[in-house]
């Protein structure tokens, strides 16, 4: 029971000397409550002018960076632009030429039927004796 009894004393004495410790060494600065004051204010004062000038420092960082990173975007997206109205005018020329290539191939097919058609026309009116018809003007005073 001896045991248990230093051993709690000893725990209370252990704890109660930083507190002792503590208390005491305030009083070893001779400073009065102005003094402390004075200095207080000054960290203070140096504390924002230095929280200003980074903040400021860091403001100009990411402004000069979101303007460069803006420009390059700028750069970027003009190229793409010229490159994608280039393709399309390729393009747009390559299916014209086709289109014009189609249309001329289905004007001489189409053509080449028309003659094909009045030459069978006008071998059948050979074959029967059979003239054509004499254009006459339309009269329109009836």
């Amino acid at each position: 029971m001896r045991a248990k009894w230093a051993g709690i004393v000893l725990a209370a004495l252990l704890l109660a000397v930083p507190l002792a410790i503590a208390q005491d060494s305030s009083s070893s600065t001779n400073k009065s409550t102005g003094t402390e004051m004075k200095n207080a204010t000054k960290t203070a004062g140096k504390d924002v002018k230095k929280g200003t000038k980074s903040a400021a420092k860091d403001t100009d960082k990411g402004v000069k960076k979101v303007a460069k990173t803006t420009d390059k975007g700028a750069k970027v997206a003009a190229k793409n632009t010229k490159k994608d109205t280039k393709v399309a005018a390729k393009d747009t020329e390559k299916g014209t030429k086709v289109a014009a290539k189609d249309t001329e191939h289905a004007a001489k097919k189409t053509g080449s039927a028309m003659k094909k058609g009045v030459h069978n026309v006008a071998h059948k009116m050979k074959k029967t004796g059979e003239k054509p018809a004499e254009p006459k003007p339309a009269n329109s005073a009836k």
